[in-house]
């Protein structure tokens, strides 16, 4: 464990909990994408089927138990505890534009071919566009609340942190995973006209 991968998983950690704290205190998910968010569910649940095969260590399944856990709670509050204050007219983008595309690359494209490492393929691939449906809505309405800006620049944070943790186990460890760090760009680059919106708002 690195530094900048500690610090990237925390800034992850602190993005949902931004996220989640957002809506049960306003008891509102308005301009939050329940899109992206089922989503972010897929890509949690698809990557971590490994917590019923192997053990890491307490830190590791911990993470692996919240960030699913997490995104249901998310789930569940956008279209069922909050459902009124859902704004669907502006989450319209077609996710279906996402994961089938996404799907087939996986197949073709992977370090294994084994329905779990196909799954963890998809979970990345998936991942570093799953925030399209949450851009798009905020490109709609020309506006988001400082917290789901808070919430947005935390979560992008945590993907350009992982590009750093990529560098330093390259360098250090002999270690890369080229699917990841391609993805991980792929998602770096989706979030840099928010960033530079971001800061300078």
């Amino acid at each position: 464990m690195n530094f900048f991968r500690l610090v990237g998983d925390m800034s992850h950690l602190l993005a949902i909990l931004i996220l989640l704290l957002k809506m049960w205190k306003s008891r509102s998910v308005a301009g939050i994408s329940g899109k992206s968010q089922i989503l972010f569910a897929l890509v949690f649940t698809t990557r971590y089927l490994d917590l019923f095969t192997s053990f890491i260590s307490v830190y590791n399944t911990s993470m692996k138990v919240f960030f699913i856990a997490s995104s249901y709670v998310t789930v569940y509050f956008i279209y069922q505890h909050f459902k009124a204050t859902y704004d669907s007219n502006h989450d319209t983008f077609r996710v279906e534009f996402l994961v089938v595309p996404v799907g087939g690359l996986a197949v073709l494209v992977n370090h294994e071919f084994s329905l779990l490492e196909i799954l963890w393929t998809f979970s990345i691939y998936l991942e570093s566009v799953a925030i399209l449906p949450q851009l798009f809505m905020v490109s709609k309405t020309g506006e988001a609340e400082t917290i789901t800006s808070h919430y947005l620049f935390a979560l992008g944070s945590y993907r350009a942190l992982y590009l750093l943790n990529w560098i330093y186990r390259y360098y250090f460890e002999g270690f890369f995973d080229l699917i990841a760090v391609v993805a991980g760009c792929v998602q770096t680059i989706l979030y840099c006209d928010f960033f530079y919106l971001y800061i300078t708002k």
